[in-house]
């Protein structure tokens, strides 16, 4: 039998794929909003058996308050938490908070619907590897700051990395293909993949994470790149 969900993300694009991917296979998506003030107060009233809530930052200071007041109010409602690769911090903060698992934003939809399943059952839902990384900081505190930077970077692939440096340096769709020698729509596809992984909204949200943790001085220059297979023109 399907669950009974929300979806609740700042992207409300990426909150309605979801949701219309999770109705597809047969739950019932109450609604998909972009999280407000009353972000809460909307899952407290509809009181879905499961709330899957997005986070681009999960390691900022009360990011977590919603679910909070939603376990407070309506202890049965599981909450996943779906944000990007999280600092072991940040798993921390989202299961102090009550959250019953935390999802990367890129997880394949039956990923996601496993941690669904297994949060309405009353499990801990998170992935071995995320939980792996907690214990070893828990254990084996970290002598340095969590570097941020480095673990975006490790998120996107060479090409993805190519791509948010000319995203930095204020290039367009059509510069962006003429200096990697792709196709536009190829070039588009790039941007909405990084912005994804980086968990923003913009083209200019990207550029400002990227300088903002340092990760532009690691990618360094543009580096040129031969045109990939069958690439072209768009028509």
């Amino acid at each position: 039998m399907g669950v009974r969900l929300m979806v609740v993300d700042d992207h409300r694009l990426l909150a309605e794929a979801l949701a219309s991917a999770l109705k597809l296979r047969g739950h019932r998506v109450l609604a998909a909003a972009a999280p407000a003030a009353g972000a809460a107060e909307l899952v407290i009233t509809r009181a879905p058996e499961v709330c899957l809530l997005g986070t681009a930052t999960p390691a900022e200071p009360g990011i977590f308050d919603p679910v909070v007041k939603i376990k407070r109010d309506r202890p049965q409602v599981a909450v996943l938490v779906l944000g990007p690769v999280p600092s072991p911090r940040g798993i921390a903060a989202a299961f102090a908070a009550g959250a019953s698992g935390y999802v990367r934003h890129d997880e394949r939809i039956e990923g996601v619907e496993r941690a669904i399943m297994k949060a309405r059952a009353g499990e801990a839902a998170v992935a071995p590897q995320l939980l792996q990384g907690a214990f070893s900081e828990l254990l084996n505190p970290a002598a340095q700051p969590d570097d941020e930077g480095q673990r975006l970077l490790q998120m996107l692939t060479p090409r993805e990395v190519e791509v948010l440096v000319r995203v930095a340096d204020g290039e367009d769709t059509r510069l962006i293909a003429a200096g990697m020698g792709i196709a536009p729509s190829t070039a588009r596809t790039h941007v909405q993949r990084v912005l994804m992984k980086l968990g923003v909204g913009s083209r200019l949200e990207a550029a400002a994470l990227a300088a903002r943790t340092g990760l532009l001085d690691r990618a360094g220059p543009v580096p040129h790149s031969p045109p990939e297979t069958g690439a072209g023109p768009e028509s």
